[in-house]
């Protein structure tokens, strides 16, 4: 049985993730800031529950007073504004969390990984390309991508593996907030705003978080030992 650690497994595409694991007999610890929707993401589902902020050293290295076999760093958030008006609290968080946190979680898991161990982070198309109004996110996530690639490299005689997901717009929560955003933007109704974000999909839909937790369950898999320091674009054709 695989030990899995999911970040920010309480809601969204960790959910899904570690749903996914749990569903093929893996041992799965989601972690999270606030316990509630950890509690509800594990509701029917034998799994760990862990408070912890990723963006806090102390409280990551207690996730791994015990070793994992796979690392799933999806923890992260989107702050929407032109850069002219992003305030630097803002810039600061979203790297913080979205960057940073993933590089604590891969530097406290390594050490205790063995051979067919596996680092995935959950970046984004946005670690691929930039966006108007998304300065702070895409910066984070083409960090996480460059943390990615060079682990991967450091890591490659090891055994152990380090990938990145690259979802583009998925109907989670945080798809619905940029519709907001979009919405009170341009002063149109969240559902045109929708239709202008899902356009950037060529399959004009949003991608179901089942969608990415599946691409994880792969790079998780024997069959993916020799993928390694991959960005793995699941965006029906964005990238």
């Amino acid at each position: 049985m695989r030990r899995v650690l999911v970040t920010g497994g309480g809601t969204g595409i960790g959910r899904a993730i570690a749903r996914s694991f749990a569903e093929s007999g893996d041992h799965v610890t989601i972690c999270g800031r606030r316990l509630q929707p950890l509690q509800d993401a594990a509701a029917g589902f034998d799994m760990a529950l862990r408070q912890a902020d990723v963006t806090d050293e102390t409280s990551v290295a207690a996730l791994f007073e015990d070793p994992f076999d796979i690392v799933v760093a999806n923890a992260g958030i989107a702050r929407n504004a032109k850069l002219a008006e992003l305030s630097l609290q803002d810039w600061n968080e979203t790297l913080n969390v979205t960057l940073t946190g993933v590089f604590l979680t891969f530097r406290a898991a390594l050490p205790t990984m063995s051979k067919g161990g596996r680092l995935i982070a959950i970046a984004s198309t946005a670690s691929l390309q930039g966006g108007a109004t998304l300065a702070a996110y895409s910066a984070a996530k083409h960090g996480v991508l460059g943390l990615v690639r060079s682990t991967a490299k450091e890591i490659a005689k090891s055994g152990v593996t380090c990938n990145a997901v690259c979802p583009g717009f998925v109907d989670t929560e945080m798809a619905q907030g940029a519709a907001q955003g979009v919405s009170q933007k341009f002063g149109i109704t969240e559902d045109k705003a929708m239709e202008m974000i899902v356009a950037a999909n060529p399959m004009r839909r949003l991608i179901a978080p089942e969608e990415v937790a599946a691409t994880v369950m792969f790079l998780a898999s024997e069959g993916a030992a020799s993928v390694n320091g991959h960005a793995l674009s699941v965006s029906g054709g964005e990238i």
